[in-house]
């Protein structure tokens, strides 16, 4: 633990949770004080009821298979005394550069301005903007691991589950839009949100992967008029900051 003293002079500051056995960055976070050390501590108990549980319980899980080995987490201070204006910014970072954590949100802004290519770049910006505040409701689903962008069945399936999503605020979305790295790739036309169960989605889940506390949706590719609107011919860039994803991969359009 630190000391007072201590603490004080770190000020804000981003951390790193490593795997002493093999020596991988399993978790990226930012705090304070003795943040980076509580993890440590976390049980059994400490994913109930939580909304981020999936991310709880992954980093519980490893640090349990930690200790069960006789070892403790190797904590490092990335950077430390960061303005605090600056500190989502530097995690985001951070996250950016350590793939397979177990934070299940990106960092800051990473779905927009995260890791891009020097041709994803160019691609990006010399796209149409959707600069103007659109009329209809909208589900925003931040897709950035989609392989395969000039295949709208593919598209569709990266988009459709599974997700830890309000069904209220779903279920009253005109459209919902995939989003690359901050660029509308597709956009579909709901017909029902339902539980991301092997019953409802009998080719994409397995029975022993049923996820029922996440959703998914049935839906056809949105009308002509609509994919003009907000994809075009390859994609339309995000410039609407209410639009835009920050960590959590859902974003509602009113917010």
């Amino acid at each position: 633990m630190f000391s007072e003293e201590v603490a004080i002079k770190l000020g804000h500051y981003v951390y790193r949770l490593i795997d002493p056995r093999n020596g991988e960055t399993f978790y990226v976070g930012k705090g304070t004080e003795n943040r980076v050390f509580e993890h440590a501590r976390l049980n059994s108990l400490d994913f109930i009821n939580k909304d981020d549980e999936d991310e709880i319980s992954a980093k519980a899980q490893r640090i349990r298979d930690i200790k069960n080995a006789g070892l403790s987490v190797v904590h490092v201070i990335h950077r430390h005394d960061i303005p605090e204006h600056s500190i989502y910014e530097v995690e985001a970072a951070v996250i950016d550069a350590f793939p397979g954590l177990s934070n299940i949100q990106g960092g800051h802004g990473s779905g927009a301005r995260g890791p891009m290519s020097i041709q994803q770049i160019n691609e990006k910006y010399a796209l149409p903007e959707i600069n103007w505040e659109p009329t209809e409701n909208l589900v925003l689903i931040n897709i950035n691991k989609l392989t395969d962008r000039s295949s709208v069945e593919a598209i569709f399936k990266q988009t459709q589950l599974a997700w830890r999503i309000s069904r209220e605020r779903a279920e009253s979305a005109d459209y919902v839009l995939a989003v690359v790295r901050g660029v509308v790739v597709g956009a579909f036309k709901p017909h029902a949100w339902l539980d991301a169960t092997h019953a409802n989605f009998p080719e994409q889940i397995l029975e022993e992967e049923d996820m029922p506390n996440r959703k998914g949706f049935t839906g056809v590719p949105a009308p002509d008029d609509i994919w003009e609107k907000y994809v075009g011919q390859r994609g339309k860039r995000i410039a609407i900051d209410g639009m835009m994803h920050i960590q959590n991969p859902i974003r509602y359009w009113p917010n």
